[in-house]
């Protein structure tokens, strides 16, 4: 298997202004950290359908293709998901697909569409991110578990029924260590402060 680099913005790294432009990388054998809200951070999800809408979809695309979900909390107006890509290639198509359907059969149950329905600063509807090494998995898994708690909906995650542990961190862990799915010797900003 190839290991696959490519970006999804062929621009300069930066913007005019001096900012870091955005950027998505499509790399294979990588263990991603993916996350999304709604636009103006509204409550799409605050239905039991609307939750439901969100789980069929996202477990229907994620199987169709290869994305293996090791956890994924969906709040009311966002989710973050953490798992293994094999294809790296498949993670535009993927949330293309996740984000195009939900929005679809959500919108259906909403009152008063709500479009656009996934976007945030500078029209991006995701945020994906390669995980570097086993901390920075650790880090998010913990981040991803926590979720329901951190928004006080329960005391105990546990709890919440739409956080959803597929793979055990150190299941994960330890077989993304065995095929070297991490993306190390590439630096990363929040390491260096």
């Amino acid at each position: 298997m190839r290991n696959f680099r490519k970006r999804s913005c062929r621009a300069a790294e930066y913007t005019d202004d001096g900012r870091h432009r955005f950027e998505h990388w499509y790399r294979d054998n990588t263990v991603y950290f993916v996350t999304a809200k709604c636009r103006d951070h509204f409550p799409a999800f605050e239905s039991e359908a609307a939750k439901a809408e969100f789980w069929d979809r996202f477990y229907y695309w994620t199987a169709y293709f290869g994305f293996v979900p090791w956890i994924t909390s969906l709040m009311r107006n966002h989710y973050h998901t953490l798992g293994y890509l094999k294809i790296g290639e498949n993670l535009g198509p993927l949330m293309q697909r996740i984000h195009g359907s939900v929005a679809k059969l959500v919108n259906d149950l909403l009152p008063e569409r709500h479009l656009p329905f996934w976007r945030e600063r500078g029209r991006h509807d995701y945020f994906d991110g390669c995980l570097r090494d086993e901390l920075q998995c650790r880090r998010a898994y913990r981040y991803t578990l926590r979720q329901s708690v951190r928004h006080g909906l329960v005391v105990d995650w546990r709890l919440y029924p739409h956080t959803h542990v597929k793979i055990d961190l150190e299941v994960g862990v330890r077989r993304a260590l065995e095929v070297n799915a991490f993306m190390e010797g590439v630096r990363y900003k929040r390491y260096e402060r």
